[in-house]
């Protein structure tokens, strides 16, 4: 059988080339090329999932591995302080850089590490990256939560990446774990969706609302001299105050003598309503434009007579062919058959 055995410092490495097992620290590993296949790797994450869901994925990734190791240990070794004396070593024969435990407590739950070549840091660089990993840190957080037997968080002091010789990482107690950190990223995510899809509603509602605007009252030329504005629906006071302006607005562009308000559609007829029709007929007459009412339904009649008010000195009308004749007949036209 073809096997190595090495003893580096402490830790031991052994292969099997029959079985195609490699084992370190008595239990199984593989090796990855750092600047090319870990980089792919890295950039598969960030391309699928996202910059910052990726970042919170390896941070995740980094703390429950970190907790695998500390119960490694704690089981194999027991000693929080062995286990600490061990470790750098560890770290560093299995490639992860060259990491010195600057100083720790376990009463206060307390800590602090530096790590200066870690194969994060490389595969940073290697993506042209300039903020410091999320892995490392929180795999060290991870560990350190399994020794305190406590939640432990970290805050990054130096960056080797940013610039300065090494990294380091203070650890701490802290009700942070990356399960809080993934719900914070979730409602993050959400309130944003639902703020877009707010916005998107609140644009689409607009564009609806203008649209309507446009066709549930039209200004329709009949003649030259004859306008008619259909009022359809009821009317609040902003939706009749659009009406009123635009037709306002464009009664000088048609020139005409005369404007029919048919009343045929209009429903949930009051007070607001009828002063309205008061206002826009006193408008368009200020214009020189004479205003007429048609499709006055017994049922409308029984209610303006009902409500106290009165539309005297306005023609009414109960169709629309009605109105349309009586304002030819005022301007001393008719329709005649084509001979």
């Amino acid at each position: 059988m073809t096997t190595y055995d090495v003893n580096v410092n402490g830790s031991l490495f052994d292969w099997n080339l029959e079985t195609g097992d490699f084992h370190f620290e008595n239990d199984e590993v593989v090796l990855f090329w750092v600047k090319t296949a870990f980089k792919t790797l890295f950039d598969s994450i960030e391309e699928i999932a996202g910059e910052k869901e990726s970042e919170l994925v390896l941070e995740t990734a980094g703390y429950k591995t970190g907790k695998i190791v500390s119960k490694f240990y704690m089981d194999t070794i027991g000693n929080t302080d062995e286990i600490l004396k061990k470790l750098p070593n560890t770290y560093v024969t299995a490639g992860w850089g060259i990491t010195d435990v600057v100083y720790y407590s376990i009463e206060n739950r307390k800590a602090a590490i530096t790590v200066k070549n870690g194969w994060e840091h490389k595969v940073n660089l290697a993506q042209g990256k300039t903020d410091e990993g999320k892995f490392l840190p929180g795999h060290w957080a991870g560990v350190f939560s399994g020794l305190f037997d406590a939640d432990v968080w970290y805050r990054i002091v130096k960056s080797q990446i940013r610039g300065d010789d090494y990294s380091q990482y203070e650890f701490f107690a802290s009700d942070i774990t990356p399960t809080l950190n993934v719900q914070t990223l979730l409602n993050e995510q959400t309130m944003k969706a639902r703020a877009e899809l707010e916005e998107l509603t609140e644009q689409r509602t607009q564009v609806l609302s203008d649209i309507i605007k446009e066709i549930s009252s039209p200004i329709i030329p009949v003649m030259d001299s004859i306008l008619v504005v259909p009022l359809v629906g009821p009317y609040d006071e902003l939706r009749g105050e659009e009406l009123l302006n635009r037709t306002l607005l464009n009664l000088p562009h048609y020139q005409a003598e005369y404007l029919v308000l048919d009343l045929t559609s209009l429903t949930g007829f009051d007070d607001y309503t009828l002063d309205f029709i008061r206002k826009f007929v006193g408008s368009a007459g200020l214009l020189g434009t004479k205003c007429l009412l048609v499709g006055i339904s017994p049922e409308l009649s029984i209610k303006i007579t009902q409500s106290g008010h009165t539309v005297a000195n306005i023609p009414c009308f109960t169709i629309l062919q009605q109105g349309i004749k009586y304002a030819l007949d005022q301007q001393g036209l008719e329709i005649a058959q084509k001979k």
